[in-house]
């Protein structure tokens, strides 16, 4: 059995939170923001991540499982950029690292999904 390209009938919906390119500049010569050109992706599947605590630290020796965001799995085509935040389960999070497109099932043919990691904004 392939990997199944999604929306995924149980998943959940994330925001995509993202702006436009700026119109320009005000008096000051400060960008002025873009427009908001956010989006919903619906059908995403939604997994806690967890940091992975240093070696012989506190955590470690306490063995505290800190979760620090989720992994995010949205259906596939689904395009995203480096720029992007998402609001997930209502937190708005940091698309850290690079999205990952699982490319087509090699079995099916089938698109997989585009899985990303999604820090929460601290601070």
């Amino acid at each position: 059995m392939g990997v199944v390209p999604g929306p995924y009938p149980f998943g959940e919906t994330v925001r995509i939170l993202r702006t436009g390119p700026s119109p320009g500049r005000d008096d000051r010569g400060h960008p002025l923001p873009g427009p908001d050109e956010s989006f919903d992706v619906p059908g995403c599947v939604v997994t806690p991540r967890e940091s992975s605590p240093q070696v012989g630290g506190s955590e470690q020796q306490g063995r505290d499982t800190v979760v620090v965001g989720w992994t995010v799995y949205a259906p596939a085509g689904t395009a995203l950029r480096a720029t992007d935040r998402a609001k997930v389960r209502g937190v708005v999070c940091d698309i850290t690292g690079e999205p990952g497109d699982w490319g087509r099932s090699p079995f099916t043919g089938a698109r997989g999904p585009v899985q990303f990691a999604a820090d929460r904004v601290t601070g």
